[in-house]
């Protein structure tokens, strides 16, 4: 039956069948290579594109159900910029209005190969400048995945988000390269390297990240995940958050762990966010640990903002509802781009609880003074003393 099934492939794609059930993919003369791409995911074991192929994506890729499939990336994977397209058939999702080119989903599931997915997002961000509530796809999204491993990959200029992890478990990524860069005056805009959102068991590590947003972003319902060995350039730091932003919902950030990070020109370093003021939701984050995070003109190394989006009469209203517990920034070190190389600042009435600060040692890049702020927390650890207006433990 499954080689029935592929023979009929074989006007779309050069087929190659060894005791794997294999496939070589070539460039379809109807200009659209989703459809054979999509074909091969769930009838070969390995999908193989080679290098120097280039496969054409220009309608929406639904890879979900796949089971015990390699895709042997070697060459490129290119989603065609038809905006008017995509923004009415990209894949839809209900948090903070995203979408998606492409749902990669199932069990025991490899991408690798050394070769390069590429979002063609110059078209999107010239577009973004015309229009500034453009909604643009997320490039790949691992969606109910279990077993999901992706390696050893290039990704190029994503229009919004490179990856979302969705609603998957026991998922690596490993030796990935990402970079967004703009040929014209309008650069990038909310190109985040990976956001996890209800899901569990996440490793991203030993990577390069080159982007205009969050080098990583732990989303609503994000447990038990490893961030390590990553040189992040022009990013938005590694966020928790941002949280509590939906009305009745809860939002859990738990057992995060980050370590050996490198961050540069960046806007933040180590920082959780949650939303306040009327109408929004709660949640907890708990057991949080950054150690070991290099910066390099960084405006703000270490932040707590639990008035995020919020102007600050909203905020004392309204407090936020997402309560922070056992937090650890350790061995943060390195040069802010101003003077104020910390910020802590928590809702009142004990929303943050144990929050521990140990070897900070940060500087203004340019010289001076560097000024630690906080608001509304207890403070432990051996670096507690730099925060001024904190109670210490």
């Amino acid at each position: 039956m499954i080689l029935a099934r592929l023979l009929a492939f074989v006007p779309l794609f050069t087929l190659s069948l060894a005791q794997n059930q294999g496939c070589t993919l070539t460039p379809s003369p109807t200009g659209d290579d989703a459809p054979q791409f999509r074909a091969a995911g769930h009838d070969c074991s390995v999908v193989t594109i080679s290098k120097g192929t280039t496969l054409n994506i220009a309608t929406k890729l639904d890879m979900t159900g796949l089971s015990n499939t390699h895709i042997n990336l070697q060459g490129t994977i290119r989603f065609n910029p038809n905006i008017t397209y995509w923004l009415a058939n990209s894949f839809q999702f209900f948090f903070q209005n995203q979408s998606t080119f492409w749902l990669l989903g199932g069990t025991n599931l490899v991408l690798n190969g050394g070769g390069t997915i590429d979002g063609a997002g110059q078209a999107w961000y010239d577009a973004l400048a015309r229009n500034s509530t453009l909604q643009r796809p997320i490039t790949m999204t691992i969606f109910q995945g279990q077993n999901v491993v992706v390696e050893n990959i290039k990704m190029i200029n994503g229009p919004n988000w490179f990856n979302l992890v969705n609603e998957s478990r026991n998922v690596t990524y490993r030796n990935i390269t990402i970079n967004a860069a703009s040929t014209s005056a309008n650069g990038p805009h909310n190109t985040d390297g990976w956001d996890t959102y209800r899901s569990d068991n996440v490793v991203i590590k030993d990577s390069v990240i080159n982007n205009g947003d969050d080098c990583v972003s732990f989303k609503p319902n994000t447990t038990n995940t490893i961030v390590s060995n990553l040189d992040c350039t022009g990013s938005h730091g590694i966020s928790v958050g941002s949280l509590g932003q939906y009305q009745d919902m809860f939002d859990i950030v738990e057992n995060v762990t980050v370590f050996n990070v490198k961050l540069t020109n960046a806007q933040n370093g180590a920082r959780i966010k949650a939303w306040a003021g009327a109408n929004v939701g709660s949640g907890i984050v708990k057991n949080i640990t950054y150690t070991n995070i290099t910066v390099n003109n960084v405006d703000n190394p270490v932040t707590i903002d639990q008035c995020y989006m919020t102007d600050q009469a909203a905020c004392s209203a309204n407090p936020s509802n997402t309560f922070l517990q056992d937090i650890f920034f350790n061995g943060i070190t390195g040069t802010g781009s101003g003077s104020t190389v910390a910020t802590l600042k928590c809702s009142p009435d004990g929303r943050c609880n144990n929050i521990n600060v140990n070897g900070l040692k940060l500087s203004p890049k340019n010289g001076g003074t560097p000024q630690f702020v906080c608001q509304n927390v207890v403070l432990n650890g051996n670096s507690a003393g730099l925060f001024p207006k904190c109670t210490t433990t």
